[in-house]
């Protein structure tokens, strides 16, 4: 005879029991039909997972209604868009040596022939503005007009060049003898799978170039970088997916002893794989940095599930020796088990979609489906898989009694029973030092952070920011607020002393606006003279009237710096690769000056770009990634209170999940670790599958209760004893499998994988030491009405409960 309680949860047993009693006949009686269906659709999807496409710009991480996206696409739709600049330098004086010259000359020729490239300009294209008195106007005339014979040509030209300050740091450095050949690209192509065609052929050309002079070539600009980033993220999904099936069939044939388990496992996973690619090829979104950690991810969170599922089906036959009872309990008491805690993992992931930034949104989605996929594909392919298998010999059981993981049982059972209040300290010491480390954090990052700092694509940029202070675009937008009021002498010195002002920043490029051109058509005027290259004053515009009203060769020019009415203009600087903390204060730095030049009350001043638009997208990230992070703990606190209805056991529960999150914060703080996008998503991966442990310790715990007599310590003694096992293995198999990340070239991704399994490490000694501490020291306190009477039940994988031995009892009537 038990009381009403014990009635209340037979109940739910029988219910929940009855449907996954009708599940498991489903799968089994109709394994044929559903494997089969799986076969195809997996076939089908195989197809559309070799259609996904590389995302080939930069990732949108704003929403379209930021501030940040409004003023850039305002700004775009005035000046047009940006030209794509692959710009190649070499740290040489290209006046010395005629045939350095000559064959500089010939790359830029055989640069201009290549199908995509729209222009090329560099030091052996150079154009003068040329006074024409007759016909009041100014032509452009190229100041090489072919290949030079002699080293006094070649000087000759030189003296040419340096009287156009107009070109000084924009295509050459006379300071430190470099030079830039600009190369812009077609935006239709480079935004396809032919860039790489098209880059391809620039590379090959400056390749040959260098070999001949035996001198180093410099890439830079956002084509170049976009490209190599491009080229990485699609070697490095290929080489993640590989090491990602090597260690976990390591790690899967070391606890198996057993090639079937081991390649049924894999099966499973693949398939995740290959749905993961093909829903997304089906949804129309493209691999990025972020998305292509996907297929491994599944790989290393599919692999628990199999160990689960399979461990139970050794485990039960090996106990009556029924292949198929064993199989139907497997769906029976695992299925249920492994729903829960894919579904909470689940959920983690798809937080994602409250960001409102597209990258997110579209990670957060295809990975929840991945992993709800996941368990589908568990459920259905292991047990029918293994009913057409021979049994488990005796041998292939035998890791189940592994004495070496039994004995670190024992001694975290000796921890929780008599050192508690030494388990509280460290674990009290730890977040302390951790809190510490939290402080000193930084959330910064910028487009080639992520990259090793000897790689190329660094060392490059670096080149360019030494000589050239950058190529990241980095745009003034200026609202002179009335029509006509850009070309006034009054803007055009404001805007002069604005490009003064962007000229003592190290960081900055020389600033470009219609003020040089104005000065270069002052120069042209006064016959070529390098100390007439100012602005025209107020006397002088009569004489120059004629010869601007001729301009009509230049228009493209003008259009690109003042838009028609003349209200608009632009200042164009390049910038170094900043990240969001030393841009942030650059700009709060600019802003009083550019009021103290352009009043507010006159003029709207805004900073626009794509290397704003990045940085504002990588902080917008950040921000709304912790926002993720709170909503999913909400979550996950709402899926605790339907498990156990207690709000200490929720607290304790979320309390066990936050502490592993909280030392990896530390550590990141004083390892230097910065946080942005790529590493935030370690806490909400983390977050997501640490759950699951403490899902299992407290399902497994509750039921112990139920047969034990409400005795706390017995019952949380045996979960741990019971359930240790089985989280001390999947543990071990995240933390490798995230290891595989490891391996990247790419510094957030390593971080990711050193992160992430750093707390999951954390999480599993967390869940075996932290949690059955606390409920042995709370003891009745846990013990509500609200605890044993849940609106919802699961049960452990080592539960065993036959419905045909079912017993409900109330009060002193037995209902069989």
């Amino acid at each position: 005879m038990i009381n009403d309680y014990s009635y209340s949860v037979n109940n739910k047993i029988f219910a929940n029991s009855i449907m996954w009693a009708k599940i498991s006949r489903f799968i089994l009686k109709q394994r044929l039909l559903l494997i089969g269906t799986l076969g195809v659709l997996t076939a089908v999807m195989s197809i559309f997972a070799t259609k996904v496409e590389l995302m080939h710009g930069l990732p949108k991480m704003l929403p379209d209604n930021d501030s940040t996206i409004i003023e850039y696409s305002q700004f775009r739709e005035k000046f047009g868009e940006p030209s794509l600049i692959f710009a190649i330098g070499i740290q040489k004086n290209l006046y010395d040596d005629v045939d350095l010259f000559n064959d500089w000359y010939d790359l830029n020729q055989e640069l201009k022939r290549i199908e995509g490239v729209d222009t090329v300009v560099s030091a052996t294209q150079v154009y003068n503005l040329v006074k024409n008195s007759e016909e009041k106007k100014f032509e452009l005339k190229s100041v090489v007009t072919g290949k030079v014979s002699t080293l006094e040509e070649l000087k000759e030209l030189q003296r040419q060049v340096n009287n156009l300050p107009f070109y000084d740091g924009i295509l050459f450095n006379s300071e430190t003898n470099t030079s830039i050949m600009a190369v812009s690209v077609d935006k239709n192509m480079f935004y396809s799978d032919e860039r790489k065609v098209v880059i391809g052929a620039i590379n090959e050309k400056t390749d040959d170039f260098a070999k001949k002079h035996n001198i180093e070539i410099h890439y830079s600009g956002l084509p170049h970088i976009r490209t190599v980033m491009t080229q990485l993220i699609k070697s490095e999904l290929g080489m993640f997916v590989a090491l990602a099936f090597f260690v976990t069939i390591l790690i899967l044939f070391f606890f198996f002893r057993s090639v079937k388990p081991v390649a049924i496992s894999i099966l499973v996973v693949a398939m995740g794989v290959v749905w993961a690619l093909g829903t997304m090829a089906i949804l129309g979104f493209k691999l990025t940095v972020l998305s292509s950690i996907i297929p491994p991810l599944v790989i290393v969170i599919g692999i628990p599930n199999c160990i689960f599922l399979i461990n139970k089906y050794h485990s039960e036959y090996r106990d009556h020796g029924n292949k198929a009872k064993a199989l139907s309990r497997v769906i029976q008491k695992i299925g249920r088990a492994t729903l829960l805690t894919n579904a909470t993992t689940a959920v983690g992931f798809l937080t994602f979609i409250f960001t409102n930034s597209t990258l997110l949104i579209e990670f957060g989605i295809i990975a929840s489906i991945s992993i709800l996929n996941l368990f589908v594909f568990s459920i259905l392919v292991i047990p029918i898989s293994f009913s057409y298998l021979s049994p488990p010999s005796l041998k292939h059981t035998n890791h189940l009694d592994y004495k070496w993981v039994n004995k670190i049982v024992d001694v975290l059972i000796i921890i929780v029973k008599g050192h508690r209040t030494t388990v509280y300290w460290i674990f009290a010491v730890a977040i302390i030092i951790s809190c510490f480390g939290i402080s000193h954090i930084k959330a910064t990052g910028n487009l080639v952070d992520d990259l090793p700092m000897n790689h190329k694509v660094r060392r490059d940029l670096k080149f360019f920011e030494d000589n050239f202070s950058g190529v990241m675009p980095f745009n003034i937008y200026i609202d002179a607020k009335k029509p006509r009021e850009v070309l006034k002498t009054s803007t055009l010195k404001r805007m002069e002393k604005l490009q003064e002002l962007f000229a003592t920043y190290p960081f900055l490029s020389k600033p470009f606006s219609i003020v040089d051109g104005i000065k270069f058509t002052r120069q042209a005027f006064y016959g070529g003279n390098p100390k007439q290259y100012r602005l025209i004053n107020s006397r002088e515009k009569a004489f120059f009237k004629p010869y601007i009203g001729n301009a009509s060769d230049n228009r493209d020019f003008l259009k690109s710096f003042i838009d028609t009415s003349q209200q608009y203009a632009r200042v164009n600087v390049q910038i170094a690769d900043l990240g969001t903390y030393q841009m942030d204060s650059l700009l709060a730095d600019l802003g009083p000056k550019i009021d103290s030049i352009l009043p507010p009350e006159k003029y709207d001043v805004k900073i626009t770009g794509e290397s704003i638009v990045y940085l504002a997208g990588t902080k917008y990230m950040v921000k709304n990634l912790f926002i993720s992070l709170f909503i999913a703990i909400i979550i996950v606190g709402l899926i605790m209170a339907l498990l156990f209805s207690s709000l200490r056991m929720i607290l304790i529960s979320i309390a066990t999940n936050l502490i592993p999150l909280i030392l990896t914060a530390g550590m990141m703080g004083y390892f230097g670790i910065n946080i942005k996008p790529s590493t935030i998503l370690v806490f909400s991966i983390a977050f997501g599958i640490s759950v699951d442990d403490t899902i299992h310790f407290l399902a497994k715990f509750r039921q112990e209760l139920t047969t034990r007599h409400l005795n706390i310590g017995d019952s949380v003694l045996m979960a741990l004893r019971e359930i240790g096992v089985s989280m001390f293995y999947t543990s071990v198999i995240l933390f490798f499998g995230f290891s595989v990340f490891d391996s990247s070239q790419f510094g957030g991704t390593q971080a990711l994988g050193v992160l992430v399994s750093f707390t999951l490490l954390v999480a599993m000694i967390s869940n075996l030491i932290f949690l059955p501490s606390m409920l042995l020291t709370l003891e009745k306190k846990i013990l509500t009405k609200a605890f044993k009477e849940p609106y919802m039940y699961i049960y452990d994988e080592e539960e065993d409960i036959e419905l045909n031995d079912l017993t409900v009892v109330k009060g002193k009537h037995n209902i069989q």
